[in-house]
């Protein structure tokens, strides 16, 4: 694979199309914060799979488009080189093009919002970064989550466009659980797999297990907490009793699935005591996405991965304290052995 790698990156020192191509495709990867093109390529045709089959081609269209407009934005503005190859100025956009063309109907209208807001996601994506660096915290997913959420409430306004999936707006109340089947254990599996293709807005198991490959690629140890946060938030969401569809469908598991990878394996180096400290993060990721559910069910606009971002952000801000306790259980241990 660092042959396969080390060959590609020979080739893209020589081709300026080639370096393109490889940004786009990182970018598309650092969706779920893997840094190889090999993995975006294996989630681009995830992406494709789950639009394909869904009967809906364009979405994967506008991803594409969006991650393109967006690196070339990036270009435009000059910004940081490291940053740029590293596809981080990519992941946004993509988020942005597949949600938009997931919401709104089909029409001219809509491939000039997914080429604003691609745009924009890249200014959003400086603007945040540059706020939160006093506090030492990455951006994530929200600048998509912004960017895209006043792109959807603007809608109302507009007649242009039409939203056809987005949430009824209604007044909050108590969840009434209705009578129907017990979920078995085909159904919590097809939730755990719907939860990993629900991060690129998919459900769809065969394109979950086409992104499970894509992790390995880059990281076993992404791939296998990216599968453990996604059992984690179903056999959670099962337990407080959540809607059956919401269960089934992965729509409380992609945030918590996203947590899991970016506290086990990229904010954190990975060990038992991290693993706990993840799994903690990840059960409360659920909650956080159903209650930005609840709280977003007047404005009829979904949370997206928002419950991702605010939950990753809180157990990361005190990374000293639990990095340094680390520290001292390891120095305890080392010390006591013969």
């Amino acid at each position: 694979m660092q042959k396969l790698l080390a060959s590609w990156e020979s080739l893209c020192m020589s081709s300026g199309l080639l370096r393109f191509a490889d940004i786009n495709l990182r970018g598309i990867g650092q969706v779920m914060l893997q840094d190889n093109p090999l993995t975006g390529l294996l989630f681009l045709v995830a992406i494709g799979w789950g639009s394909y089959t869904a009967g809906v081609p364009h979405v994967a269209l506008a991803g594409l488009l969006a991650v393109v407009v967006a690196t070339l934005t990036a270009y435009w503005l000059h910004l940081d080189q490291a940053s740029l190859n590293a596809g981080l100025y990519g992941y946004n956009g993509v988020l942005v093009g597949l949600a938009l063309a997931t919401f709104l109907a089909p029409g001219p209208l809509l491939w000039a919002y997914v080429v604003l807001g691609a745009a924009v996601s890249v200014v959003a994506m400086c603007g945040i970064a540059t706020a939160l660096k006093p506090w030492g915290v990455s951006a994530l997913t929200f600048p998509f989550v912004v960017v895209t959420w006043l792109l959807l409430l603007a809608t109302y306004g507009f007649s242009g466009l039409t939203a056809t999936s987005l949430p009824t707006g209604s007044v909050v109340a108590p969840f009434q659980p209705y009578q129907a089947s017990p979920l078995h254990l085909i159904d919590l599996t097809g939730g755990v797999l719907q939860s990993i293709s629900q991060v690129f807005l998919k459900a769809s198991g065969v394109a979950a297990l086409i992104l499970l490959i894509g992790l390995a690629v880059n990281s076993l140890a992404a791939a296998a907490f990216a599968l453990a946060g996604a059992i984690i938030a179903v056999a959670t969401a099962h337990l407080f009793g959540a809607e059956s569809d919401l269960i089934t469908g992965g729509l409380l598991g992609f945030s918590p699935v996203l947590t899991a990878i970016t506290l086990g394996t990229v904010f954190y180096r990975p060990s038992g005591r991290v693993a706990v400290y993840t799994a903690v993060g990840t059960v409360f990721t659920v909650i956080a996405q159903s209650a930005l559910n609840v709280a977003l069910m007047p404005f009829a606009i979904p949370a997206l991965t928002a419950p991702f971002v605010l939950v990753t952000w809180l157990f990361f801000l005190p990374r000293n304290w639990v990095e340094s306790s680390s520290s001292t259980i390891s120095d305890a241990v080392d010390a006591s052995s013969p």
